[in-house]
């Protein structure tokens, strides 16, 4: 067993012996039931803190506490990347100034880096606590810069859709979806597991991101987040010289991880996402608010197109030109 970073301290007074938790939690070898009923810690070395077992306490009665405030970096003796060039830098912080003006948009978009095996990491801070990829999503809008390798993760499903290690059991067969009464059966599960894309184990080492005006490496996937208008006048931006239209895959499972980030790298096409179970209970994500991740070079396009639409067909549209006064 190697060094727990999280410890799992269950109350007996209220614990009912429910096993939930040791039903939900995603890591096997973590929690097993005890003699007396309870729930027994086997080996909290493989513990990520993604506090589904606690979440899903009825009592409340389980709690997992970080073990210590250090923030560990095996990467401490590696070279860092070199950065981006100041030129590139201030041609897509222009781009987001562009962007985000013409279409009105509240939050910044989010540069995302899937950083291979074999690459230096960029020079950008890690986190103090573990965190849900979609979590670092979120303080990336709102101008941190984040850099996640697998141990400051707290979603299994995001590191192994990334290819930063392998699927649990319990994610790769689809039980804990039907836990949580997220799909009908086992059968539905498997064919939504199925269906998504996934990275191979072991081919990426950390995930980053960043505000795009202050991105330090090349984004692979820039994901804009906004009202479904918004994400409309993104659409229109890049039709508005070639009028095509796009196919999107959005299921509201994984959203951050499979369909604002892994789908447009794959396909190199954007696309659309309504946010997800986990990442709208463990974020700030409002209601009316959806995302939309764009391969980096699609950019200009977007930046030109969008500028455009401001001219007239944004305003005209947000003025309400064809509704009567009366109204």
């Amino acid at each position: 067993m190697g060094e727990a970073l999280y410890k799992i301290i269950n109350d007996a007074a209220r614990c009912v012996k429910c096993g939930l938790c040791v039903a939900f939690c995603p890591i096997p070898g973590v929690l097993e039931v005890g003699e007396d009923g309870r729930p027994a810690v086997v080996d909290a070395e493989p513990c990520v803190g993604c506090m589904t077992c606690s979440g899903n306490c009825p009592q409340r009665a389980l709690s997992v506490e970080a073990l210590s405030d250090a923030v560990y970096d095996p990467f401490a003796d590696e070279p860092r990347a070199e950065p981006l060039s100041p030129e590139r830098q201030r041609r897509l912080a222009e781009l987001q100034r562009s962007i985000m003006e013409s279409l009105g948009m509240r939050w910044q978009p989010v540069a995302v880096g899937l950083i291979g095996k074999d690459e230096l990491l960029p020079d950008a801070p890690m986190p103090s606590e573990n965190l849900r990829f979609c979590q670092a999503m979120m303080a990336a809008r709102r101008g941190a810069s984040i850099l996640m390798p697998p141990n400051k993760h707290s979603c299994p499903d995001g590191t192994s859709i990334f290819g930063m290690t392998g699927v649990p059991e319990k994610l790769a067969t689809g039980e804990i979806y039907v836990l949580f009464h997220k799909v009908v059966d086992a059968e539905a599960a498997a064919r939504m597991v199925a269906e998504r894309p996934v990275l191979p184990p072991k081919s990426r080492r950390a995930t980053y991101v960043a505000p795009l005006a202050k991105t330090v490496r090349e984004p692979e996937v820039v994901v804009f987040t906004g009202t479904p208008e918004q994400m409309m006048w993104l659409c229109m931006s890049m039709s508005y010289y070639d009028g095509h239209r796009f196919d999107f895959a959005a299921s509201g499972f994984n959203s951050m991880c499979v369909e604002a980030v892994l789908l447009p790298l794959e396909k190199d096409e954007p696309n659309i996402t309504f946010g997800c179970y986990g990442c709208r209970a463990a974020s700030d994500i409002g209601e009316d608010m959806m995302f939309m991740g764009v391969p980096t070079d699609r950019l200009e396009t977007i930046a030109k197109g969008a500028a455009e639409l401001a001219k007239k067909a944004i305003p005209d549209s947000r003025n309400k030109i064809y509704v009567e006064p009366i109204m």
